[in-house]
């Protein structure tokens, strides 16, 4: 992680999503050990791995999330969790480390989750007639597919169920995500979302895509250029250091722009080419 400071600078307003991955064959039946669990945090930004925990075997994301957040330096950033992180605890330690947060919303906080989206019904049925509140929209296309999402932010949070709990809370959003396809019926999606941001649901909607983000930026990535989920290194504690290697390998082969091919070719490049891979290792 301190080498990850020295040589990149992480500015203010950066959005630093966490999440998890299962390093699927990392399994071991004969001792009956489980996947191991690695949660990151990844700045959108820059496209770094900014730190890692892995998850203890008898727990969950919940507890490993925490210990990530000690250790990173998030003032100023915006930091955007899952479902299974929507916890106080967790948005207090984010606001108490000066970050910001962008909190996704689903079953396992069912009361302000019910809530939050029977307001938004509410809204979307009177127009949103006298709810303060911010809206965005964005439409993308392309191989015949649009995709058209829009974005709401709505203030009066006082008036949820334990919204005054949740420590930092200023506002909660909305994303509805509707998908075209050719010769079939749209398709409607909608999430909601626990906000401390003063408002702007431009910065809502970029927190919201960036964190979509890392499955492409990180978790996609480690599966294609380094078969992360085929490899069978299991014994003690090597699953866990691999994964961190992987993780720095990255960092370095994004640093490197002296060639325009993606990571996998960097990858095998620096291994027919030590002049690159020498390059590639001094950052």
């Amino acid at each position: 992680m301190s080498w990850v400071k020295a040589i990149a600078q992480i500015n203010e307003g950066e959005i630093i999503p966490i999440d998890g991955k299962t390093v699927r064959h990392s399994y071991d039946q004969g001792k009956k050990k489980g996947a191991i669990h690695m949660v990151s945090a990844w700045a959108s930004q820059n496209r770094l791995v900014l730190g890692q925990v892995k998850v203890d075997e008898k727990s969950n994301e919940i507890t490993a999330i925490p210990q990530l957040l000690k250790v990173l330096e998030i003032k100023g950033c915006i930091v955007t969790i899952d479902a299974m992180g929507a916890q106080k605890e967790i948005a207090k330690q984010i606001i108490e480390r000066g970050g910001d947060y962008v909190l996704s919303l689903k079953g396992n906080q069912s009361n302000i989750h019910e809530d939050v989206e029977q307001l938004f019904k509410w809204g979307q049925k009177t127009h949103f007639r006298d709810m303060p509140h911010e809206f965005h929209r964005t439409v993308d296309g392309g191989h015949g597919r649009i995709e058209i999402r829009r974005y709401w932010l709505l203030d009066g949070v006082e008036h949820l169920i334990d919204g005054l709990r949740w420590p930092g809370l200023k506002r909660v959003g909305m994303v509805e995500s509707e998908r075209r396809l050719p010769g079939k019926e749209p398709t409607i999606e909608c999430r909601y979302y626990l906000v401390s941001l003063d408002g702007n649901v431009e910065r809502f909607a970029q927190s919201v895509r960036s964190h979509w983000g890392i499955e492409n930026q990180l978790h996609w990535v480690l599966d294609v250029a380094f078969n992360e989920d085929a490899s069978r290194i299991r014994k003690d504690h090597a699953p866990e250091n691999f994964a961190l290697i992987r993780h720095i390998a990255v960092n370095l082969l994004r640093q490197d722009n002296s060639t325009k091919v993606g990571l996998k070719a960097k990858r095998l490049k620096a291994g027919w080419n030590n002049d690159y891979l020498s390059t590639i290792l001094a950052a």
